[in-house]
């Protein structure tokens, strides 16, 4: 987990404590569940929407956490999802441009960084350490369940350079190995599909809670109203019935692995 999301996380749980409230008590002052306090503060599930507003009204704190949560650094989008990916027990993840992030080699997440227009270097190294810290999740006593859809096209993209790319793909089939890990691949021989629509994940709590998370130019999107979810579930059918079955995503990988030499 990021380090400023679980300092907010144990400021919560330290001011109702020093309130003297349990999390039993705080249900009485706002409209959730213990259960869900307590999958919140551990960082198994995102904050909803209002939460830190009515956290903040619970515990007469002023505002101090909604603050502190807009404060750490990091846009608002990000804290959420970051908390939704960290606690999922299920990610279901369509790309179509980079390999998805927690897949990412630290070459290849460098290159995307910089490539990408970032030319502050102290801000690439740091959502460099951000982006391979996330990976944890896979690797975790409890790793997170991750069905990845990936167009053809970000196989041959030259980002950083062959080796950059060699490594990365590689890196690609190692993982194919791991029994949590699913790759798909959209064949270049399919024509237009959903999938051009844009790259989405969809992450599930081990309450079957889900948060979507959609991303752009300017900022991510994080969305949990069912209209959207119910839209981004049908995304997702989609742009899997066109990808090829798991064996043979892994031998296409792995050709195209041949090929950056």
């Amino acid at each position: 987990m990021d380090d400023r999301i679980r300092y907010l996380l144990d400021e919560l749980r330290l001011t109702r404590d020093a309130r003297g409230m349990t999390q039993e008590d705080l249900t009485r002052h706002i409209p959730w569940a213990a259960s869900t306090i307590a999958m919140i503060e551990s960082g198994r599930r995102k904050p909803p929407p209002g939460f830190w507003t009515a956290v903040d009204g619970a515990l007469q704190t002023g505002g101090a956490l909604g603050r502190l949560a807009a404060r750490l650094g990091s846009p608002q989008w990000f804290i959420e999802w970051s908390a939704a990916e960290q606690g999922a027990v299920s990610l279901r993840w369509y790309e179509a441009l980079v390999v998805p992030g927690l897949l990412q080699t630290e070459a290849y997440a460098r290159a995307v960084l910089t490539d990408a227009g970032l030319t502050n270097l102290e801000e690439v190294e740091r959502r460099l350490a951000t982006r391979l810290a996330r990976q944890a999740v896979l690797t975790r006593d409890d790793p997170v369940d991750l069905t990845a859809v990936l167009d053809e096209n970000l196989l041959h993209r030259p980002i950083g350079g062959p080796t950059v790319m060699r490594e990365q793909v590689d890196a690609l089939v190692t993982a194919c190995a791991l029994p949590h890990v699913r790759l798909h691949v959209v064949p270049m021989s399919v024509g237009a599909y959903p999938g051009l629509n844009g790259s989405f994940v969809i992450a599930t709590a081990p309450d079957r809670a889900e948060t979507g998370y959609l991303d752009n130019q300017l900022a991510g999107q994080v969305v949990d109203g069912a209209d959207d979810l119910a839209l981004l579930q049908r995304a997702w059918e989609a742009v899997r019935s066109q990808a090829l079955p798991q064996q043979q995503s892994t031998e296409l990988i792995r050709e195209v692995a041949e090929k950056w030499i």
